[in-house]
């Protein structure tokens, strides 16, 4: 008979407060990126849209910092094994933060670069210290997947909240402070990305440590799970297709999707617009893409704790996504802006819930650790 899950405590609540903050604000710092990428490359490096040079630039801004992002990531594994969950998470945030702030002021496209990169850090270490530290703090397995899967859920409330605000900051650019003489909107979005720092800096000091993590720092048994582990012949064949579909996975969330902002203003009806108002449709085509991926991870949520099979879960959002996104991108995304609208609704939302999947599914289903598997212990930071 399965165990029923104990009600979450104050601090339990909290704790998911904090990484439902973490998870939205991770998002939205980075869907920034397709908001701001065109209009700072024209208005800070007098680049033209289509021009080598152009490509160039928007090319290094998509691949470096995730790059750097994914290294680090690796690293936010052993920072939070070694200096504890919540302290990694604070500090992570901390610099997502003040990068993004710091970004809005850059005069040059080599600084913006660097601290875009520092932002991607700063996203990537905050989920794996956020998931390893949730992990661990519920030890009943359904709490656990349940608490993984609606806290993840809300990372596309962050693409929400960034097109909303992207939406605020068009309409009302020209009654805001110029910033070096110009009124510009991606600089104001980029300052935006300081929200999360506030009410971490308020609610810090009530937040406790991995219960798990301390007991067995303090009993000297920690131990870091080692990262040739997963490639054993038992582990060999999960850990490469997992991995080729999470990369497809995020091929068609970044490679694809993230693209529209740049494609939106050469829509026929869009093209002869004030820059202004091409930038509030290009808002809204993000809004829809996140309000779609936010039903989808929900709906993921929803579904994993009453599907078993994990193949007939990811296959509910595979299968129709890989049929309907080449046809937005074929169709709408050339010639209608208002199909363009509801297809990315439903392409976002195929699609962003297979990265909760990946964050979720995996993470509470996958437990290395270099412990026997008669005494193993909730997922550490180093899962896949």
């Amino acid at each position: 008979m399965n165990e029923k899950a104990p009600a979450l405590t104050p601090v339990q609540w909290l704790i998911c407060i904090i990484a439902v903050i973490g998870f939205a604000f991770d998002t939205y710092e980075l869907l920034m990126l397709p908001l701001i990428i065109r209009p700072a490359l024209e208005g800070l490096g007098g680049l033209k849209f289509g021009s080598p040079e152009f490509n160039h630039w928007r090319d290094l801004f998509f691949y470096v910092p995730a790059v750097s992002g994914g290294i680090f990531g690796l690293l936010g594994g052993y920072l939070t094994d070694r200096l504890g969950r919540r302290r990694v998470l604070t500090w992570s945030i901390l610099i997502y933060a003040f990068s993004a702030l710091a970004a809005g002021f850059a005069k040059s496209l080599t600084v913006l670069l660097i601290l875009r990169c520092t932002t991607f850090i700063g996203v990537c270490v905050e989920f794996v210290a956020a998931v390893a530290w949730l992990a661990e703090l519920f030890q009943n397995p359904k709490q656990r997947e349940a608490v993984l899967s609606y806290t993840q859920a809300f990372s596309s409330l962050g693409g929400v909240m960034v097109s909303g605000v992207a939406f605020i900051i068009a309409k009302n650019i020209n009654s805001l402070p110029a910033i070096y003489g110009a009124n510009q909107n991606w600089r104001y979005l980029l300052i935006s990305g300081i929200i999360p720092a506030i009410p971490l800096i308020i609610i810090r000091p009530f937040l406790p440590e991995s219960p798990v993590w301390q007991e067995k720092k303090l009993a000297g048994t920690l131990k870091r799970p080692s990262f040739a582990a997963i490639f054993k012949p038992q582990y060999r064949r999960t850990t490469f297709v997992t991995a080729a579909m999470f990369a497809c996975s995020l091929g068609a969330a970044f490679g694809a999707i993230q693209q529209l902002p740049q494609i939106v203003p050469s829509l026929p009806e869009i093209a002869n617009l004030a820059p202004n108002l091409k930038q509030e449709r290009v808002a809204t085509i993000q809004l829809f893409q996140e309000i779609g991926g936010l039903l989808g991870r929900f709906i993921l949520a929803y579904l994993a704790i009453r599907i078993v099979s994990r193949r007939k879960l990811i296959r509910v959002f595979q299968i129709p996504g890989l049929i309907l996104l080449p046809l937005v991108f074929i169709f709408p995304a050339v010639s209608s802006y208002g199909l363009l609208k509801w297809g990315i609704f439903f392409a976002g939302m195929l699609t962003v819930a297979q990265l909760s999947f990946w964050g979720t599914i995996c993470r509470v289903s996958i437990p290395l650790t270099c412990e026997a598997p008669e005494r193993a212990s909730p997922p550490t930071s180093a899962a896949v």
